[in-house]
């Protein structure tokens, strides 16, 4: 492959000598021979720039002897008869030299300004790469293709913080950042890298890949001490509530179920009655602290999986009044004449929105109605639960969500959080519109299904 270039510049260079002469031939008539020495100069430059220096200063003294053969008295012969045509074409070589130095060096700095050019393009997109990954890894096979381009190699293969020898037919690159070892970059052993490139571009490759793997361990070590807060803050609130939420329904219990026992105590049929609502009232309440707490550990540790069918707003609503049956009189439902659906697990948007209706009724006094309305919106089911208590103070919009975050006596702080899981592993989401004194309005907002209700498998 050299040698054919040798080649190829050797013929140009003759060719380049051969059509300036042919040039001087024509315009010999026109002007002193010795001022069209000058045009020479235009076969020197393109064997500068394209060629190098070395072809630029054969082609100018080819061309300072064709000149003398071909023009200068005597012709046809390389002795000359004037004194000054020796000072002539000694100008004119030194001139075409300097001329053709000046020519190969721009084409050298201009090559140098591509050179960097393409190698800041490799690192920036290696860099654009690594930053667009989760994990390293995935991108190696990208990245040692790239370099492999860059180094002039077939292909190539990146192994990270592996240093084992390299397979018969491979040969490979250490990647160092500095004293750190961060891997190998592999390699047909049969190919021969451009080894300034190698020097140039392996280490700021090795340490872009150990400043990706350095964030990644990071962001991995952070999400670890986050997972850890989340279940310390979780443990600490599961026994606050363990101490409270549950033993407070079961010592109203025991108290109940004492009074019944007791044959000191004269009880009418409507006092007994009034024990026995209570139990049960005492133990729907225990069960939903339960239910609660299983619910937020599926929540949290991912193991909720939606079991989608289509269902109508009405549908939903009437399922999630159902446990709530002591206080449905305090419940106004709003339905359109158009019902909309929507394709989700109904079991897991009841328990949102008993969650949502039961907070609603928490922060209502005993006379106040909560109302529940259906709309359609911009593609989306929107069902409103709206009270009329004192409504949530902008600093708590933030934190309503968050397990335990209680905003009442009595409450358990978990309701919204479910409620907010639920809806989110259904695709949906949850809006809270307040104004302190007036209530609030929590949205569950579901995607609309795309087939009528009567369909529903």
């Amino acid at each position: 492959m050299r040698l054919r270039r040798h080649v190829a510049a050797l013929f140009v260079s003759a060719a380049l000598v051969a059509v300036v002469t042919g040039a001087v031939f024509a315009l010999r008539g026109s002007a002193p021979v010795l001022s069209l020495g000058v045009l020479y100069l235009f076969a020197v430059l393109p064997a500068a720039v394209f060629f190098g220096t070395p072809y630029a200063v054969l082609v100018a003294v080819s061309s300072m002897l064709a000149f003398n053969f071909f023009f200068l008295e005597p012709v046809h012969t390389f002795a000359l008869r004037d004194s000054e045509n020796w000072v002539a074409l000694a100008v004119y070589v030194a001139t075409a030299v300097v001329v053709g130095e000046l020519a190969a060096w721009a084409r050298r700095r201009a090559t140098e300004a591509r050179r960097r050019e393409r190698e800041a393009e490799f690192l920036a997109e290696v860099s654009a790469t690594l930053l667009e990954a989760d994990q390293v890894r995935d991108r190696l096979k990208q990245i040692a293709t790239r370099t492999a381009e860059v180094l002039g190699l077939r292909r190539g293969r990146i192994e990270l913080e592996s240093f084992r020898r390299p397979e018969h037919a491979e040969a490979a690159i250490d990647l160092r950042a500095g004293r750190r070892d961060v891997g190998r970059f592999f390699y047909d052993a049969g190919e021969a890298p451009d080894a300034a490139m190698v020097e140039r571009i392996v280490p700021p490759l090795a340490s872009v890949l150990a400043v990706a793997l350095d964030r990644e361990r990071l962001a991995r070590t952070a999400l670890e001490a986050e997972t850890l807060r989340r279940s310390d803050a979780i443990k600490t609130a599961v026994l606050r509530s363990v101490s409270h939420d549950l033993r407070s329904p079961l010592t109203a219990i025991r108290a109940a179920a004492d009074g019944l026992e007791r044959a000191d105590l004269d009880l009418d049929a409507e006092d007994r009655a009034e024990l026995v609502d209570a139990i049960r009232a005492e133990a729907a309440r225990l069960e939903r602290v339960v239910t609660n707490l299983i619910d937020l550990s599926r929540l949290e540790a991912g193991a909720v999986s939606p079991r989608p069918e289509v269902w109508s707003a009405d549908e939903l609503v009437a399922r999630s009044l159902e446990p709530l049956a002591a206080a449905a009189e305090r419940v106004v439902v709003v339905l359109p004449a158009d019902l909309p659906v929507a394709r989700v697990d109904a079991a897991q948007i009841e328990r949102a929105l008993v969650n949502l209706i039961e907070n609603a009724l928490k922060f209502s006094s005993s006379k106040d109605e909560v109302t529940v309305t259906v709309e359609r919106d911009d593609g989306s089911l929107f069902i409103r639960v709206r009270d009329r208590g004192p409504g949530v103070a902008p600093t708590q919009l933030g934190r309503i969500f968050e397990p335990f975050e209680r905003g009442a006596a009595g409450s358990t702080g978990l309701g919204l959080a479910i409620a907010l899981g639920f809806a989110q592993a259904n695709g949906g989401r949850i809006d809270v519109a307040s104004r302190p004194g007036e209530g609030a309005t929590f949205s569950l907002v579901l995607p609309l299904a795309d087939v009528p209700a009567q369909m529903r498998a």
